[in-house]
């Protein structure tokens, strides 16, 4: 097959593959959100313990770490496609097996269900790499920023869903808290499909082709390789990631307290639990993705070291009001959304620095080798937060991830070398 190399014809696939992208990105946001907002509490409930409902959102981030790596190699291999289409899978098999032990109450099988669904994601985090593939240099972080601004429609929705989602799981006899996996299981088919059919031609294959046939002279120039600022750029997207995970994880839980000690114990305390945590989810996940596509532009007009400047900024400024308005529901609502914009700014501008970091022919590796550690430092962040949280509390939580903030600051003169 002949290389596609003239830039007006890789200019309109990567048109192409960014829409078909930031698609899969609203279907995708639409399944993950439950996930998110239910894996603490139904940890919780099952376990009878709250001190180890860190453990819903550890095991998501183990499941991504486990296989983020094994992806990224089948996607330098076999392309983006494949590896989309298998996380797919993996996540609506994870999902049933969520929905099975929350009927059984086994907590064990409760944790390989949202395994599966974490290397689920670990097939959707490629998507904002895939952005990346194509997009010539000036406009990387705006690509990249468009993808991952489309998990807002899905990754905010879900959340919603969550009441009406109660409502319909009871209706068709599903087990408290599941039902809202009615709607995940409906938009990750739908995902799987979309990347079967309309992912071609798959974008990470065709640059490697490209790459292959530069000496040519037809085209784009191939990223210098830089380790130094490709490892600041996985360091710098993995902290942030442990913070707003962390954080994030115990939320859900520290709002049920909060929704309890307002009513009193009546009886309509757990719909307030639903509502409360939906809609405070919902505005995080609305931070997190919401704007990315400004801190893309941004990116590319000021530099990606600082932007992830910028976004460590945010997320001191969350977690100072986390720490120390942690008794007040509104300011803790205004922390996560914060939380949620630091992480966007950091995660976009880092991703993009990862990519031009490096070689079209290394950054599958590396881009595996980056969300492996972001990952599982999040899975062990979740789990320490949930001791955190039962022994010191909430503020206290917050403000420990402090430290790995004034980290990715001081460290950021490596990226520059």
């Amino acid at each position: 097959m002949t290389a596609v190399t003239a830039p007006e014809e890789v200019a309109r696939i990567q048109g192409r593959v960014v829409r078909v992208l930031a698609l899969g990105q609203v279907l995708g946001g639409v399944a993950f959100g439950a996930t998110v907002s239910l894996g603490a509490l139904l940890a919780a409930d099952i376990s009878g313990q709250e001190s180890l409902s860190g453990f819903a959102t550890a095991s998501v981030t183990l499941g991504a770490a486990l296989c983020a790596i094994p992806l990224a190699r089948l996607a330098a291999a076999r392309g983006r496609r494949t590896a989309l289409t298998l996380g797919n899978l993996f996540a609506l098999v994870g999902i049933a097996i969520v929905v099975t032990a929350a009927a059984l109450r086994v907590f064990p099988l409760l944790l390989a269900g949202v395994v599966l669904i974490g290397a689920g994601n670990a097939g959707n985090l490629q998507s904002r790499f895939a952005a990346t593939d194509l997009a010539a240099g000036e406009r990387r972080g705006r690509d990249l920023g468009t993808v991952v601004w489309a998990t807002t429609v899905g990754g905010v929705l879900g959340p919603l869903l969550l009441t009406p989602g109660e409502a319909l799981g009871r209706l068709v006899g599903m087990p408290p808290l599941t039902g809202a996996y009615l709607f995940s299981i409906v938009a990750q088919a739908a995902a799987l499909i979309l990347y079967l059919v309309a992912l071609r031609p798959d974008p990470l294959l065709l640059a490697q082709r490209i790459s292959r046939d530069a000496a040519g002279g037809a085209a784009p120039p191939v990223d210098a390789d830089r380790p130094l600022a490709a490892r600041y750029a996985m360091f710098a997207v993995a902290a942030s990631h442990v913070v707003m995970a962390s954080v994030m994880a115990m939320t859900p839980v520290h709002l049920q307290h909060l929704a309890h000690a307002g009513h009193g114990g009546a009886a309509g305390a757990n719909e307030a639990v639903t509502l409360l945590v939906g809609t405070t989810i919902a505005l995080h996940v609305l931070g997190m993705y919401g704007l990315s596509p400004v801190f893309g532009w941004l990116a590319d007009r000021w530099g990606r070291v600082a932007v992830v400047l910028l976004g460590q900024g945010v997320l001191a400024c969350a977690l100072l009001l986390a720490t120390f308005g942690s008794d007040v529901q509104g300011i803790v609502i205004v922390a996560l959304f914060l939380l949620g914009l630091g992480w966007s700014a950091a995660t976009v501008a880092g991703a993009a620095l990862l990519t031009e970091s490096t070689p079209v022919d290394l950054r599958p590796r590396r881009q595996g080798i980056g969300d492996t550690l972001m990952t599982s430092s999040a899975a062990v962040g979740a789990v320490l937060a949930g001791v955190v949280l039962g022994q010191w509390g909430y503020g206290a939580l917050a403000l420990v991830a402090l430290v790995l903030v004034a980290l990715t600051t001081v460290l950021s003169p490596l990226a520059r070398r």
